[in-house]
This record gives C-alpha cells, sequence and structure tokens, in this order.
C-alpha cells in the first residue's frame, strides 16, 4: 500500500514525543472515533485503557496530544477527536492493515466475475461500484478509461447521401456507433468494400494498432481500394480516435445514498453535491486517475489532503487495475467520511482491483 505521508519531520518529532502511555490514549481516541464518531472524554477514557490511570492524568497526555496538533474539542465541554492531522498520522504510524478472510474473498470474486460473464464491461465495472458501496457502507466508485478492446467487426450504413452510420463491435462485446461524413457519390458497394476491407484487418487488434497497421500496408491499401472507399475507411478510424481522446475516462459511482445518512446541514449537503460535480469532470477524471497511478498500490486520502476533496472534507481509498501489459486503465475505490475503517476498506479495494484487472487481460 502507497498513501500520502505527513512532513518526515512531523512525524518523527510526533513519534518521539509519545511515551507508552500518550500512544494507547491517542489510539484509543482515534479507534473510537473511527468506529462511533463520536469524541471521547477522559472519564469513559479511564474505563477503557489497559492500565489504571486517573482522569486528571489522561486529561493532562490529552493536553500534550492537543498542542502537538493531533487531537482536538469539538465543543468546550466535550471529549476530544483526532485532528485530520491526527488521522494521517495514525494510518501512517499505527494502523495495522487487515486482511480479509476467505469468505470474503469469495464473495468479491464470485461477484465480480458473476457480472463479467455474458455481460458488457460497463456492466462489469457498475457491478464492481455496487459491490463496494455495499461492502464499505461509503460510495464506490469506479474510472474507467476509454476501452482499447480489441476489435471484432466493423459495419458502415448509409442514413443520407452525406451521412452514414459507423458501427463498430468489439471482442468483449461492446457496441459503438458512430455518426461520420460519407464521401461525395460514395456508393452502397463502397461501403461494404470497406467495411470488409477493415474487417480482414482489425480483428485481435486495437483501434491504435489498426490504424498502425493500416498505415504500414499504405500501398496495399491503395491497390484493394478505390478513392472514396480508401476515404470512408480512414473517416471511421478518424472519428473513433478523436472520440477517444475527447473522453479520457468515464466514472461510475453507486451508493452516494450511503454518504447522506449522517448529514443533516445544508451546507454539508452543498458539499458533496460539488464533490461529485467536481468528479465528473474532464479535469476531475483525470484527477483521479493520476491520484491512483503515482502509487504502486492502494492509497489513502485524507480530508483536504487532496485539492479534489479538500471542501467536502470526504476520504477516498483507491487503487487502480491494470491490463496484461501492467498499464493502469482504470481506478476503483471507495468515498466517505474521514472516519472510515481504512484497516478493512484497503485489503477490500485491493483484492476488488486485483480480481477487475485479472478479468480484463
Amino acid at each position: 500500500m502507497t498513501k500520502p505521508v505527513l512532513d518526515r519531520e512531523f512525524q518523527e518529532h510526533a513519534l518521539q514525543s509519545l511515551d507508552s502511555r500518550s500512544r494507547e490514549i491517542f489510539r484509543v481516541i482515534v479507534e473510537t472515533y473511527l468506529r462511533d464518531g463520536d469524541p471521547l472524554g477522559s472519564r469513559n477514557l479511564s474505563r477503557i485503557l489497559s492500565t489504571q490511570l486517573s482522569p486528571a492524568t489522561i486529561r493532562n497526555v490529552m493536553s500534550d496530544l492537543e498542542q502537538l496538533g493531533l487531537i482536538y474539542a469539538p465543543h468546550v465541554s466535550a471529549g476530544r477527536m483526532p485532528t485530520q492531522q491526527g488521522l494521517r498520522f495514525f494510518v501512517d504510524a499505527f494502523m495495522e492493515i487487515g486482511d480479509l478472510s476467505d469468505d470474503e474473498r469469495r464473495i468479491i470474486e464470485t461477484q465480480v466475475k458473476a457480472s463479467s460473464s455474458g455481460h458488457s464491461l460497463d456492466h462489469m465495472l457498475t457491478e464492481a461500484s455496487q459491490l463496494l458501496s455495499g461492502l464499505s457502507r461509503g460510495a464506490g466508485v469506479v474510472l474507467a478509461t476509454k476501452s482499447e478492446a480489441a476489435l471484432k467487426h466493423i459495419e458502415f450504413v448509409q442514413l443520407e447521401p452525406r451521412k452514414g452510420l459507423a458501427i463498430l463491435v468489439s471482442q468483449n462485446g461492446d457496441v459503438e456507433n458512430r455518426v461520420i461524413d460519407l464521401p461525395e457519390g460514395v456508393t452502397i458497394s463502397q461501403l461494404q468494400e470497406a467495411s470488409n476491407f477493415l474487417n480482414a484487418h482489425i480483428r485481435g487488434r486495437t483501434l491504435a494498432e489498426t490504424r498502425m497497421e493500416l498505415s504500414r500496408l499504405k500501398e496495399e491499401t491503395r491497390a484493394a481500394l478505390d478513392t472514396l472507399s480508401q476515404e470512408l475507411v480512414e473517416q471511421g478510424l478518424a472519428v473513433w480516435a478523436g472520440a477517444e481522446s475527447g473522453q479520457p475516462a468515464r466514472l461510475i459511482v453507486r451508493g452516494r445514498a450511503n454518504l447522506l445518512e449522517n448529514l443533516t446541514a445544508e451546507a454539508d449537503l452543498e458539499l458533496l453535491r460539488r464533490l461529485f460535480e467536481d468528479l465528473e469532470t474532464k479535469e476531475g477524471l483525470i484527477q483521479l486517475l493520476d491520484m491512483a497511478e503515482e502509487g504502486s498500490g492502494v492509497r489513502i486520502f485524507i480530508g483536504s489532503e487532496n485539492r479534489l476533496f479538500s471542501l467536502s472534507g470526504s476520504s477516498l481509498v483507491v487503487a487502480p487495475y491494470r491490463d496484461q501489459e501492467s498499464r493502469v486503465i482504470g481506478a476503483l475505490g471507495v468515498i466517505g467520511p474521514t472516519r472510515l475503517n481504512y484497516a478493512r476498506i484497503v485489503p477490500m479495494v485491493d483484492y476488488t482491483a486485483q480480481i477487475v484487472g485479472r478479468l480484463l487481460r
């Protein structure tokens, strides 16, 4: 797992400043917050700690932790909760990442595999997003880059004298349609000729590989096709290339309602709405993919550590999934409040990303 870390100097200073008693008190405060979302006072702490300490002693330790910027009091008379900096420090220095049980692994693998059998790629990714949402009680998010699936069939259909429909079928079952401009005077037989020529060269190749192959066979292409059919082939390939560059990725989010369960303030709802609006922009999608791609495994972002989440204060656990050449082709993860159960969600996201990547190879 990789994750953004606190300033190394701060982390070393904090670790040196905490004795075993301070560490236990800090750990219990954070774990209580992650479990219940509530501040913890000195009296309740004294009942939980493994060592007998008076409330007065605990208050002195809590004061030191506040001075370090690790905890704070949300209200004057309340107990203490971790700051965002304190959460990051806990994740980096104290948290033990759990592992999935055999049953949990079996559930994830069975559901993702079932959603991929006889269904489109979009269906599988949507189910993966829904699965993560259900397991985490957060919002499951899957980012899919424009697929470079191997092609199976292409067909040109005339709609009007100068307008046609190019139909592209990939080997994974996805079908895409694009309206294209037809060369002036093109005939039905030339549309069929262009389709036949492409079908003889595209099978098993991605769009990029097809373009490279036809470029390599330039002279053969000229000899096999008349001018209008050749123009049609180039037009069809160019339309798809343009579409891919214009839509770098698509976002699938399931379980947004989970994030609304504990929100009552109108301002909080507005921040969450803006988060998802930002996510769905082209810039937001690219940023989300970059965040996953920068590390080799699961990454954890807490609150304002990332500009995309700075307003809403949400946290993100995200992992990339890869193709057979180990290229990152997408990302999946969980968005939730800062008190996510990171130790449980990290292995869940990691394993789901591995299964999705394996099925796409």
